[in-house]
């Protein structure tokens, strides 16, 4: 084919992928030059970007399920505990979705500040809002695993009941896949991908459909009477903590926010060296990578107090990419004279 111009490749290997990656990643990740980030953009007024960068946000979120018409919110259950209560609900979270939900209220005379709290995922599917929340009504079999999660993650300490003891109504819903949202024909780690998968060929992405719902849970709990709608948080863990920062991007009605072990670059993620070997449909959003890498879209959430926390020891976010998205969301506040927030 010389003739044409094409000059064949003699160079092969007898693979073209390691460790799950193409052979030519590096290369892939040299044209994410992320050119919507603040500093890489050419706007230089914090708030034109800030909406810029959302908006390419939404799009690559891609379609969206439409927002409800009516919650047409339903108590279903009530159990009184110390010093608050408890209640299993139902609410149109959009027009296609009814689901489940734990609302926590504390004692005495509102409007309270609030959080809306976010499950994650840890490969364990049969629980999701349950994580959070000390599930009442439900089988030996549910209280037990609901128990043994709590134990085992998170010090024997419901997080979502502490915050309500300490004052703050509470939201917690399950992701889709997860708990009472999860497959009619049970749960199974294998099928989460094709689940996924079928998101994408139906125009969707999974990860954008949960964020879309956190936006929604939270357009529902400032409608409550208990709730004082400036003063609403978001707070997750691992798959949570992704979420945490996203609604905190993305809604305006999120006034502070903190994520919990899930941050990173994608330089790092993908790496042979730090690298997870694979990437997470839980946080995909096709073709974000164009425009802002995570550190990017969390600073969207700019000037707003957060909380970033991770762990040294955890082996899907390495320390290096921890601190470098870190300083680079530092930066981001800092030129806001924002620093301490």
């Amino acid at each position: 084919f010389g003739h044409l111009g094409i000059i064949a490749q003699t160079d092969t290997t007898a693979y073209g992928v390691v460790k799950n990656m193409p052979v030519f990643y590096e290369q892939l990740k040299k044209q994410l030059t992320f050119p919507m980030a603040w500093g890489n953009s050419p706007v230089r007024k914090f708030e034109t970007w800030r909406t810029q960068a959302r908006e390419t946000l939404l799009d690559c979120m891609q379609n969206f399920p439409p927002a409800p018409a009516d919650y047409a919110m339903e108590v279903i259950a009530t159990e009184q505990r110390n010093g608050y209560k408890a209640q299993k609900i139902l609410f149109n979270v959009s027009k296609w979705c009814r689901i489940p939900a734990y609302l926590l209220i504390p004692d005495g005379e509102g409007p309270f500040p609030a959080v809306v709290l976010l499950h994650d995922h840890g490969g364990h599917y049969t629980i999701g809002k349950e994580k959070m929340i000390r599930p009442f009504g439900v089988d030996k079999t549910v209280l037990d695993d609901s128990d043994n999660w709590a134990a085992n993650c998170y010090g024997g300490q419901y997080v979502g009941d502490y915050l309500a003891a300490h004052g703050y109504v509470v939201i917690s819903v399950d992701a889709l896949y997860w708990g009472e949202r999860g497959r009619k024909e049970g749960a199974d780690g294998s099928k989460y991908a094709d689940n996924a998968g079928n998101f994408m060929m139906l125009g969707r992405s999974l990860s954008a459909f949960m964020n879309y719902e956190d936006m929604y849970t939270t357009d529902y709990l400032a409608t409550l009477p208990e709730v004082d709608a400036k003063r609403i948080a978001c707070m997750g863990f691992s798959m949570g903590g992704y979420r945490a920062w996203m609604l905190s991007a993305l809604s305006d009605k999120i006034q502070v926010g903190a994520a919990i072990c899930w941050m990173n670059t994608t330089d790092c993620q993908f790496s042979w060296e730090y690298g997870r070997e694979r990437g997470g449909f839980a946080n995909m959003l096709p073709g974000i990578r164009r425009y802002l890498d995570y550190p990017h879209i969390a600073s969207i959430a700019c000037p707003k107090p957060m909380l970033f926390l991770n762990g040294e020891h955890d082996k899907l976010f390495p320390p290096v990419g921890v601190r470098d998205a870190f300083a680079e969301m530092h930066k981001v506040w800092e030129s806001r004279s924002a620093g301490d927030r």
